[in-house]
């Protein structure tokens, strides 16, 4: 099993970066992993922590229409270049945390991700040297308030609402270039969304070389790298599940606001 990156909060209310071990204990790191942080003597065993969301970026950025099949479902074509939009920071939750449906909303949507954690500052980067700044993967959930992306044709609000990021359960250095993404909901059997990840149209080296040259990537900021087909509603105390090959799974609750 690949190694688990965590981010998590102890009894005492701080925060830690570590290493999740098979026993669910918790290898405590002197800093971030991709600020080189090393393990310390601390190990917090399973009930002395609760798991946060793997990063706290300064920053998400975006992408839409990044499978072919899903921006044909959405009426469009593919762009010409990665469209990319942001989410705020207060977007991003942990797995097992609720999804709050917004009262302005009559319509919130799915949408499961493969998310980039960049390890290192990057500005004007190339595309070749672009996977040495993605540390690692992680899964996410870009919720979208679908009947507001319409009416305000951009998407800040729609894209915005706090809880409307849903990331985690852990970072891994690797993934198979061909993983499965695939998203469930309430337990189902079968998959409403089922793409493998080299499907997307623009690559991740692309994406975060194109964003690298609109505004500098800092350590711990995530890149989604957008949505295949099969995107869909969401009611309250539906339980949605993103599923990544090689990283694990990311499920959270619908509540009302």
């Amino acid at each position: 099993m690949a190694q688990r990156y965590v981010r998590v909060k102890s009894q005492e209310g701080k925060i830690y970066y570590g290493l999740l071990q098979l026993s669910l204990n918790v290898e405590v790191l002197d800093a971030p992993p991709w600020l080189e942080g090393q393990p310390t003597d601390l190990i917090l065993e399973p009930d002395k922590y609760r798991l946060l969301a793997p990063c706290s970026p300064s920053k998400i950025v975006a992408v839409g229409k990044n499978y072919a099949d899903h921006a044909a479902e959405m009426g469009t074509s593919v762009p010409d270049e990665p469209l990319i939009f942001f989410k705020p920071p207060t977007t991003v939750i942990a797995s097992e945390m609720e999804i709050k449906y917004p009262p302005q909303s009559q319509r919130v949507d799915y949408e499961g991700e493969l998310a980039l954690v960049i390890g290192d500052r990057t500005s004007d980067c190339t595309p070749e040297a672009a996977q040495s700044k993605i540390w690692g993967y992680t899964i996410a959930n870009d919720v979208t308030a679908r009947d507001l992306q319409k009416k305000d044709a951009q998407w800040t609000r729609a894209k915005g609402f706090d809880t409307f990021c849903p990331l985690g359960p852990w970072i891994v250095r690797e993934l198979n270039p061909g993983a499965r993404l695939q998203t469930f909901l309430n337990d189902q059997p079968h998959p409403v969304q089922s793409a493998c990840i080299d499907q997307m149209v623009f690559s991740p080296d692309h994406l975060v070389s194109y964003i690298s040259q609109v505004m500098t990537l800092l350590p711990g900021d995530v890149v989604l790298t957008g949505t295949p087909f099969g995107v869909g509603p969401l009611n309250i105390g539906d339980r949605v599940r993103v599923e990544i090959e090689g990283i694990g799974r990311l499920e959270n609750i619908v509540i009302r606001r």
